[in-house]
């Protein structure tokens, strides 16, 4: 046989793997709404910039299955930088994960983990290869291993794109970030079918495992978009704050926000919404919200300043008064943690009631979950400052990035109320006297001022509230160099 023969046999088996499930389960997932493992490549990474690995991998040559088993993995480029990336090819056998696809995918996660390039996954599976029995189980763990031994090395990103189920959803969970889309995404352990037949208890796919159960119910979901290709966008977009640049030093008048102050309400009881607070803030368009749908008394998500990547935690008035719930605590410990893994400096817009009083949140177990916010910040060596707006009351003052769990500065307006709690909480304390039915509280008058607390020590400087833009701009020029080392240790054990 000469090349010729050679290159045309080549050429015929690139065909077969291309062809996947063959063209009638195409059609069927584009009458779904949804684009093949191939498509979806293209259509998320640069044009022609995909590298596929692996290709011809097969399980047997006597199967009937094309070869690829069921996953199509490579490497390429978003926006000119660097990715590895896998797609579930849903065309072949459900994208069902048996030994070699799993195999294929942690050795792409491997080569991701030695040139430190972002993973992101295209999951549409039906779970483990029962055909495989415990192999297929083996491939999982494989692949979940890796999902834990490169956390923190290299981000991990999971799009959504159909029904995932069993071993399918675990691996996701271990990633950073989830992206699912309305209608078509889905994450259960078992289908509808099997918690029929065991529990007799009906349900649908949607809303088992649907986005609104996972964008707001449970918090599993990160991001939520309205199809494909809006994912793609909102991947395209992270990125581009996991890949860090440095800071401009260039102040202009801009940075000085003249109406910034008109945002907040001077009454303290008044709600209002934090999110054209840090609009205004942070560069023009640049604020990408995290778990936008769960815990939305809490509010995170990526920024940059003078072209800056930035993490953004803030307490939202609008919900819940901004207090603290568990909820809240573990949304805001886990961005905090990625943020940190990355080395993103942190700011911290304080506007806080407190922790959630009430048997409800005692029952939820609030002390461990509130604990996992603390844990976060404390734990943190990422360049932070915060900003107190106008309340920072009880344990939630220490909480939101105090001075005491290692601020590296820590501003407040003149609005500022800093106190151990609100002054309807400290009456209810104190005793009223029978005589005068007065309530006396025996605290210095100017307790609850943030002249107090910076004359302790506790607040860097009290800012106009229209610098706010330039004193977190100069500030983190002046902490980029930051250098803070943990103690040597196997790892810390956070209350999970």
């Amino acid at each position: 046989m000469d090349i010729y023969k050679k290159l045309e046999e080549l050429q015929q088996r690139r065909k077969i793997v291309f062809r996947g499930g063959g063209s009638e389960k195409h059609a069927e997932q584009h009458r779904k709404g949804k684009l093949t493992a191939r498509e979806r490549i293209d259509t998320l990474v640069d044009e022609g910039s995909f590298i596929e690995l692996y290709p011809f991998m097969k399980k047997s040559e006597d199967s009937n299955d094309p070869p690829g088993e069921g996953v199509v993995v490579g490497y390429a480029t978003i926006s000119k930088k660097p990715i590895y990336v896998f797609a579930h090819d849903f065309t072949v056998r459900g994208g069902s994960l048996g030994e070699l696809q799993g195999k294929k995918i942690a050795s792409m996660m491997d080569l991701a983990a030695k040139t430190k390039v972002p993973i992101v996954g295209l999951n549409e599976s039906a779970g483990a290869r029962i055909q495989e029995g415990v192999t297929a189980l083996d491939g999982y763990g494989q692949i979940f291993y890796r999902n834990v031994k490169y956390s923190g090395v290299i981000p991990q990103i999971s799009i959504i794109l159909g029904p995932n189920a069993g071993g399918a959803v675990y691996s996701p969970a271990l990633t950073d970030f989830i992206i699912m889309v309305k209608d078509i995404s889905q994450m259960y352990i078992t289908g509808p079918k099997v918690i029929e037949a065991i529990t007799k208890e009906t349900v649908s796919a949607e809303d088992l495992g649907g986005t609104y159960m996972h964008a707001v119910v449970n918090g599993n979901c990160h991001f939520l978009a309205t199809n494909e290709q809006e994912a793609f966008q909102i991947t395209a977009k992270l990125l581009t704050f996991i890949n860090t640049t440095t800071m401009s030093n260039e102040l202009t008048a801009r940075d000085y926000c003249n109406s910034l102050h008109e945002l907040v309400p001077s009454e303290s009881g008044k709600t209002y919404d934090v999110i054209p607070i840090i609009e205004t803030i942070v560069d023009d368009g640049s604020f990408l919200e995290v778990h936008k749908y769960f815990a939305k008394n809490i509010v995170v998500g990526f920024a940059s300043l003078l072209g800056k990547t930035i993490g953004i935690v803030s307490n939202q008035p609008k919900h819940m008064a901004g207090g603290i719930d568990s909820n809240a605590s573990d949304k805001a410990a886990r961005f905090i943690r990625f943020c940190d893994c990355f080395n993103i400096p942190i700011i911290t817009l304080e506007d806080v009631t407190g922790f959630y009083p009430g048997i409800r949140y005692e029952k939820e177990g609030i002390i461990r979950h509130g604990a996992k916010l603390v844990y976060a910040f404390a734990e943190a060596t990422v360049p932070k400052i915060t900003v107190i707006l106008r309340k920072a009351y009880g344990g939630a003052f220490v909480a939101m990035n105090s001075k005491a769990l290692g601020a590296d500065l820590l501003y407040a307006w003149p609005s500022a109320e800093i106190a151990v709690m609100g002054p309807e909480g400290a009456s209810s304390v104190f005793k009223t006297d029978k005589k005068d039915n007065e309530t006396r509280t025996n605290l210095p008058n100017n307790s609850t001022s943030p002249y107090y607390a910076a004359a302790k020590g506790m607040v860097d400087d009290i800012i106009d509230p229209r610098e706010t833009r330039i004193k977190l701009i100069q500030s983190f020029i002046m902490l980029e160099q930051k250098n803070e080392t943990a103690p040597i240790r196997k790892h810390g054990n956070i209350p999970l």
